[in-house]
């Protein structure tokens, strides 16, 4: 990681960026420090089927992957999450620490659960979702925690994050799409999947990678996640190998032209009308 620190600064530096962006990696060791959900039952389908299931006292530590992010990007610490202290059942599975999906969850994401839950109705039928849950299958969990945090706690250290994550606005956000495709030679390498928060900064980019082709996606268009975003704030996350490749081809990139230059003045302003 220490290598890369001249490259980084100067890549944020050119974007007009002013936040450093979190990795992502997965360790038996939890962090010494920093933010994670209360412990509460694990989800288990399972259980779920026999009826075993609490879901009240899941839902009285409810606890958003994408809620202790937002801590940690503002402390500069960690957040982690792990098998009993999750938070959030959609992010217990995305993070690939329990699957299928509970049959209760497919309906709370659609039409709703009568008497127990109103339906966040972000797609038509538990079926659908179920469908979704399916194919987007999450790899299991490769260490008992994961670990989101700034890449500079990185730096000296043996870890290396699989995904790294940017938080954005439009004009760093075109600068990042735009760098991906620059990098990489391909039109289509930029990702705008419908998913959780989670599910687009850590479970698609390495579901893609899986499949052998890494991807950036792009995330926060879950209704969800936007209160622990910035306003016009979206996510920005890509595998570890394409994030090589973009800090290495960066300087012969559009982002030293002339066309850049007035983009990032746009960048600039915004961070000074929001006091960042």
């Amino acid at each position: 990681m220490d290598a890369i620190r001249p490259a980084l600064d100067g890549l944020l530096e050119a974007l007009g960026h002013g936040e450093e962006p979190m990795g992502v990696y997965y360790t038996d060791t939890p962090p010494a420090d920093g933010f994670h959900p209360k412990p509460g039952p694990r989800v288990s389908f399972e259980k779920e089927q026999r009826g075993e299931m609490d879901w009240g006292a899941m839902w009285g530590n409810f606890s958003c992957v994408l809620g202790q992010t937002w801590l940690a990007r503002k402390k500069g610490k960690p957040a982690w999450f792990e098998a009993e202290a999750y938070g959030c059942p959609g992010g217990s599975f995305f993070l690939g620490f329990h699957k299928p999906q509970a049959d209760f969850i497919c309906r709370y994401v659609s039409s709703g659960v009568p008497g127990a839950a109103e339906g966040e109705k972000y797609m038509r039928t538990p079926e659908e979702v179920r469908a979704f849950f399916t194919g987007i299958d999450p790899r299991p969990a490769p260490g008992r925690c994961c670990v989101i945090q700034p890449l500079r706690l990185f730096e000296g250290v043996r870890e290396t994050p699989e995904v790294v994550v940017f938080f954005a606005r439009g004009e760093v956000l075109s600068g990042l799409c735009t760098l991906a495709v620059f990098a990489t030679g391909d039109p289509d390498v930029v990702a705008a999947p419908f998913g959780a928060g989670c599910a687009n900064i850590v479970t698609w980019p390495l579901r893609y990678l899986a499949a052998g082709r890494p991807r950036a996606v792009l995330g926060g268009a879950d209704p969800s996640e936007r209160k622990f975003l910035k306003t016009d704030e979206w996510t920005f996350a890509v595998p570890w190998v394409l994030f090589e490749m973009m800090l290495a081809q960066w300087p012969a990139s559009f982002l030293t032209t002339e066309t850049w230059a007035g983009v990032r003045k746009k960048a600039l302003r915004s961070r000074e009308t929001w006091g960042e």
